[in-house]
């Protein structure tokens, strides 16, 4: 197996710069704005964009939390029992300006999961997509992000893996991609 790192903790302070700032060009008064982090990975950098907003900006935003594991299209489909994260959605999303922040876009799946738990908590007016990794040519719905990261080129058997430092046991904020050596005869 191979380790190859894509973004380390001083690229990935640049690329959140970015993304804010982004996000800021749209939203700019935020007047209608609300974050919303992706569990379970998606959390971690949704809190740090939203702290890096609320200081750029002076000004609160709501910030909450959606778990998608229930709307899941796959969720009856494995064997094991998946474990549900916590949602916290402490406002209305009905009129809002949906900002849905998750770590890896990979398939899309998991975003039309949270589009459809989204809708729980009221209709929003419109929804943006952040996402750290954009892993591309790997869409099996036609969903796309607003605002990106990184756009990595993957194969199928090529995992991203995003390590944060919010994360148990990491010390290091790295994007690596993995990918299984091959051996040729």
């Amino acid at each position: 197996m191979e380790k190859l790192i894509i973004i380390d903790h001083q690229l990935l302070q640049i690329i959140i710069e970015r993304l804010c700032r982004q996000i800021i060009e749209k939203h700019d008064s935020f007047k209608h704005a609300v974050i919303l982090g992706m569990q379970p990975r998606g959390v971690f950098l949704a809190q740090r964009i939203h702290k890096k907003l609320e200081d750029l900006l002076q000004k609160e935003i709501p910030f909450g939390y959606l778990d998608t594991t229930f709307y899941r299209d796959d969720f009856r489909r494995k064997d094991i029992q998946l474990k549900a994260n916590e949602t916290k959605v402490p406002f209305a999303i009905e009129g809002k300006n949906v900002i849905l922040v998750d770590d890896v876009l990979y398939t899309g799946r998991t975003v039309r999961a949270a589009m459809d738990a989204m809708i729980a908590f009221g209709r929003p007016q419109t929804v943006d997509l952040a996402v750290l990794i954009d892993r591309k040519y790997s869409r099996d719905l036609p969903i796309q992000a607003n605002y990106v990261g990184k756009g990595v080129n993957c194969l199928p058997s090529e995992k991203v893996l995003v390590e944060l430092t919010e994360q148990e046991g990491i010390t290091q904020d790295n994007i690596w991609l993995i990918s299984k050596k091959v051996i040729s005869e």
